[in-house]
């Protein structure tokens, strides 16, 4: 069940990094040259502000996404392999 999860998050993850690439491109176009790119494909309709809306949604997912793996991420235990056989060194004195 955990490696489904995982596979989920990581397509979930995928679709919102792309997603939110093709938003801050947008926003640069937008910065730099005043071309508004979702509001020349869609107009100002209630269209593209749904795409400004899963932009933002993008945003919170990866930003979630990156606060949950930097406070609660994967702790891996400490384990001290301990030989149950005599090193070389120990069997020389």
């Amino acid at each position: 069940m955990k490696k489904k999860n995982n596979e989920i998050m990581k397509w979930v993850n995928m679709v919102a990094f792309a997603v939110l690439l093709i938003g801050g491109l947008s926003f640069l176009l937008m910065g730099l040259f005043d071309f508004n790119m979702v509001g020349t494909i869609f107009g100002s309709s209630i269209v593209a502000r749904v795409f400004y809306s899963v932009f933002g949604v993008a945003a919170i997912v990866l930003l979630a996404t990156v606060l949950w793996k930097a406070f609660m991420g994967e702790k891996k235990p400490v384990v001290k392999v301990v030989s149950s056989k005599p090193s070389a060194t120990s069997q020389a004195k």
